[in-house]
């Protein structure tokens, strides 16, 4: 069968190699509960294979191993707008054909296609190196000198590094000391927190305050502080500068290191990256010890892309634990990569069986997801039929609608205040 790491919720991160004995039987029950595995996979999953272990449990969980991405292709171009080194404002374009190989999702896994922005010189030596475009990348960084020509045989994880090594493992040292830098956005990404039974997911993601996107740094904002979204105005200037700035949800904007490989026998060119990250922040630590490299604002933006002006060792300096981001516990829905709606991003009451009680991080998502209804919006793929959304509770569908809205769009026109 083709295994995806993020279907398992391993007992380890260790690889197979690393494994003690002891630990080696519950790690092959859980894959086998996970999964549903009958008895005629059992024998093969028991074979001790270092690549079937490594696709199952490698990635499990590792820092950042899950994200949500639900902005359409031309509502990314507005969301992240930028400033050249002149000051002006940018709206990026998305690289030929990559448009096309991005899909919205309230899911996203490792080996998944994620948009990131970088410089365009990086594809094109005659840009300014301050210019910059949108690519959809594959999240897991396949190394240039990678000789196999299946991706998928790596026998080690790369959807993330840590910023205290990435200058001591090849793979991310070569891609950062040639300025191959880029940052990877979504809506925010998923953590699990070890509990009494088991583990239970959380929503990470930026406060939506009123200073829009090129906000000044805040220090130690709480898990929810939350404040309406600034007024923007409209319509281009001279040369194509963006006027308005974007008032819809402010990405999440990760550092990340990205690398291109070729097939050794031919063919298209890879684009892949690895998310950097730090030790979480005091906010976050109660759920995990680690989180993404957050890039605050739009001038940490511009020096980790703008590797003409600002070299690798400078640029590794702006990869610090930031006590910036807010959060939500979610249902344990999107604990299976295959679920792909609206749900995984709901709000839940751990404390409670009942509708669970809005916070103001959870209001403010709601608020804006619901009255935000762009016409040209593309919808998310999900494994589920019709006839199992169908036979869904009545109150679960309800409580996703205003999110689902604004996925799928409405006639509305879009939100400009």
């Amino acid at each position: 069968m083709e295994a995806e790491p993020v279907y398992v919720t391993a007992c380890t991160s260790a690889p197979p190699s690393r494994l003690l004995p002891r630990q080696i039987p519950a790690l092959y029950s859980k894959i086998h509960r996970t999964l549903n595995l009958t008895s005629d996979t059992n024998s093969e999953v028991k074979s001790g294979s270092d690549t079937v272990l490594e696709k199952f449990c490698f990635v499990s969980f590792k820092m950042c191993g899950r994200t949500a991405c639900t902005l359409a292709p031309d509502e990314l171009k507005r969301a992240c707008s930028y400033r050249n080194r002149r000051g002006q404002r940018r709206q990026p374009r998305w690289r030929d054909g990559d448009a096309d190989n991005y899909r919205p999702s309230y899911n996203k896994n490792p080996q998944s296609m994620s948009p990131v922005l970088l410089s365009q010189r990086h594809f094109d030596k005659d840009a300014p190196v301050d210019k910059c475009v949108l690519a959809s990348m594959r999240w897991g960084l396949v190394p240039s000198w990678f000789k196999e020509s299946d991706p998928s045989k790596m026998q080690y994880s790369t959807s993330n590094c840590r910023s205290e090594n990435i200058l001591q493992k090849k793979s991310y040292k070569d891609p950062m000391l040639k300025g191959q830098r880029c940052v990877i956005l979504a809506d925010g990404f998923y953590e699990w927190q070890k509990v009494e039974k088991g583990k239970q997911p959380f929503f990470i993601y930026f406060p939506q305050t009123q200073s829009g996107p090129s906000q000044e740094k805040r220090k130690n904002s709480d898990s929810e502080s939350v404040r309406p979204p600034a007024k923007a105005s409209s319509g281009l200037m001279k040369g194509g500068e963006a006027a308005g700035e974007w008032t819809g949800w402010r990405l999440l904007t990760m550092a990340g290191v990205f690398d291109c490989w070729t097939p050794p026998g031919g063919g298209e060119p890879l684009y892949s990256y690895s998310v950097i990250t730090v030790n979480a922040s005091p906010n976050l630590q109660s759920i995990h010890d680690r989180m993404p490299a957050i890039l605050d604002g739009e001038e940490e933006v511009r020096q980790w892309l703008d590797f003409g002006e600002v070299k690798s060792l400078e640029a590794l300096k702006l990869l610090q634990s930031k006590n910036i981001l807010t959060f939500h516990p979610v249902s344990s829905f999107v604990n299976n990569t295959r679920n792909n709606s609206p749900e995984c991003l709901q709000p839940v009451d751990l404390n409670s069986k009942k509708e669970p009680k809005s916070t103001a991080s959870s209001k403010m998502m709601a608020s804006w997801l619901s009255s935000s209804s762009p016409s040209k919006r593309k919808e998310s793929h999900t494994s589920e039929s019709k006839e199992e959304q169908a036979s869904k509770p009545q109150n679960q569908r309800k409580s996703a609608g205003g999110l689902q809205q604004w996925l799928q769009g409405t006639n509305k026109k879009p939100r400009t205040k």
